[in-house]
């Protein structure tokens, strides 16, 4: 039997957000926790701007977190703070994208990639905000933003394979959510509407939504809150150079209540993952071993950031 993971650690800390809508006030917050769940504290609250996504630059001790907004409004934005949540920046003012959902920072560039659901798009920027680009446009003759086959939702960047990987969950537990791959840029005389790199590695999904990978292992991972038997869980695929034909998804973990956030350990051999309903879980890298490190915390996680601190 593969022994459960360590989730005591002399330095990692997990950093997650509650999306705010377990209070009528919208009372979103930024966690964060040791990985066994102790050392609980509270950096942010009062966020009434729906966060969804987040990410750890270590490097300059910040946070980042996406606002999602109101879908109507158009006003979904970028903020970070230090990593006592003390000096709150807005990076991505209101407007600039409509629903922002998760956020990574790969460790080369040091850019922030982010899928915008109601936007249709990935887009990326500098860590301060500037240069925003829009790199993929889903269905631009579509202008409906309700259309939900085509937003955007996880993403994940490889930059030692110059690729990006992101989630289009399709409408709720529809069984049409689909995961896609790029290059990172935009090849000369293209535009993010009409890219030739994009392909669909994965349909005919519940509802994925969250996104990471481990390189070393071609190993993509990712929640679904879709309806059981194959929603509601942590799945993986195996990339390596397989076509997409042959390409065999795996159902890890089961038994979320409408899964979110996900984020790998991979030096301890672990993830951790969310859910709506309020929990924090932890797994071998193979889903065996599941933990519940915060049972019903009060709120409904979404973003999730391990970080070794």
């Amino acid at each position: 039997m593969i022994p459960p993971p360590s989730l005591a650690s002399a330095t990692g800390r997990l950093y997650f957000l509650d999306v705010g809508i377990s209070t009528s006030d919208l009372n979103g917050r930024i966690l964060t926790c040791q990985p066994d769940g102790s050392d609980l504290r509270e950096l942010i609250t009062q966020i009434r701007t729906m966060p969804d996504g987040i990410a750890v630059d270590k490097a300059n001790q910040h946070i980042y977190w996406t606002n999602m907004g109101f879908p109507s409004a158009n006003d979904g934005g970028i903020q970070r703070s230090d990593l006592s949540g003390s000096n709150i920046v807005t990076i991505i003012p209101k407007g600039w994208t409509h629903t922002p959902k998760q956020l990574v920072i790969p460790p080369g560039s040091k850019k922030l990639y982010w899928s915008d659901r109601e936007g249709m798009r990935i887009m990326r920027a500098n860590l301060d905000g500037s240069d925003i680009e829009l790199l993929y446009r889903a269905n631009p003759g579509n202008t409906n933003k309700q259309s939900s086959l085509d937003w955007c939702v996880g993403i994940a960047v490889d930059e030692e394979s110059n690729t990006i990987f992101w989630s289009q969950k399709g409408p709720s537990k529809s069984n049409e959510g689909r995961i896609f791959r790029m290059g990172l840029d935009l090849k000369t005389g293209e535009a993010p509407g009409n890219r030739s790199d994009v392909e669909c590695l994965l349909d005919n999904l519940p509802e994925p939504i969250d996104l990471e990978l481990d390189h070393a292992t071609s190993t993509l991972y990712w929640t679904d809150r879709g309806d059981p038997p194959f929603g509601n869980t942590v799945n993986s695929v195996v990339l390596a150079d397989l076509p997409v034909s042959e390409l065999q998804p795996k159902i890890l973990v089961r038994k979320l209540h409408e899964g979110i956030g996900i984020s790998l350990d991979l030096k301890n051999g672990r993830m951790f993952f969310g859910d709506l309903g309020g929990s924090l879980y932890s797994s071998n890298l193979d889903g065996s071993c599941k933990s519940t490190i915060l049972h019903d915390m009060g709120g409904a996680i979404t973003g999730v950031a391990y970080v070794e601190l």
